[in-house]
């Protein structure tokens, strides 16, 4: 098998082709940082002998996002992960705008284009997976974090969409969403937030999300906190949910 990880630099991307190497699958990993990509593939290839292919993209920019498919719709690619992505926290008037275009270029934009363009692919010959990275943001409301919030709440309602169409049409195509809570990854540093609720570990969620991905597991939560605040924000009401999430994320304006 050949999987395709994006965001392969750190974090769950990196972590998630780990536990795709470990299975016996190739990989193709793209990102915009290529040295620690480098470091991986040196680590993939000599501890669990499978191949393992470099592509540096920035998949903030649309143009890239056709290109990285140009560059791997004929390698046979049979497992997608959409994984790159990051977070700006701030009140929604003071937050640097060209920050918030660039989040919704990678977190909505590069998902939407790749789900799209390798969804049509995987459809054709009925097989394939596709696991698109969204969050536990995405069943809440998110002051101070509301571009982010809106971005994986998007990618949730996307992916179990077009999971249902492809239910009914290409049965065998597993078609997936992984809704983590905070990990140990750069995602703070570049959000420029600290998170005070305990933190799960990149591995950890990596080698459970792949675990379930196989299994055909539609959403994936990891760890039994998590899931109890995905049954918590779906049973409370709205404005109920928005002033709690605000209490949180204000707590982190003197943490940063």
């Amino acid at each position: 098998m050949l999987a395709l990880v994006t965001g392969a630099s750190s974090g769950f991307g990196r972590d998630m082709a780990r536990a795709l190497a470990k299975k016996g699958v190739s990989l193709i990993l793209t990102a915009r940082s290529v040295e620690p990509m480098e470091e991986l593939k040196n680590e993939l290839e000599s501890k669990y002998k499978i191949s393992a292919e470099i592509l540096p993209f920035d998949l903030g920019v649309r143009e890239n996002c056709f290109a990285l498919y140009e560059a791997v719709k004929n390698k046979s690619v049979d497992i997608v992960i959409n994984n790159a992505g990051f977070g700006a926290f701030g009140a929604f008037d003071e937050t640097d705008i060209d920050k918030e275009l660039g989040l919704i270029d990678l977190n909505i934009t590069a998902v939407h284009i790749l789900t799209k363009l390798f969804a049509a692919d995987f459809k054709k010959r009925n097989s394939g997976y596709i696991l698109n990275v969204a969050s536990i943001a995405a069943y809440g409301i998110g002051p101070l974090f509301s571009s982010y919030y809106a971005s994986k709440a998007y990618v949730h309602k996307l992916t179990l969409s077009i999971a249902e169409e492809l239910r009914r049409t290409a049965p065998n195509v597993y078609m997936g969403v992984l809704c983590p809570g905070p990990a140990a990854t750069n995602f703070d540093k570049v959000a420029n937030v600290s998170f005070s609720i305990g933190m799960q570990t990149s591995e950890f969620v990596a080698n459970y999300a792949i675990k379930k991905m196989f299994e055909k597991k539609k959403v994936i939560v990891p760890g039994f906190g998590i899931k109890a605040m995905r049954i918590a924000s779906k049973l409370a009401p709205e404005g109920i949910t928005a002033k709690v999430c605000y209490k949180m994320q204000h707590k982190k304006l003197g943490k940063r």
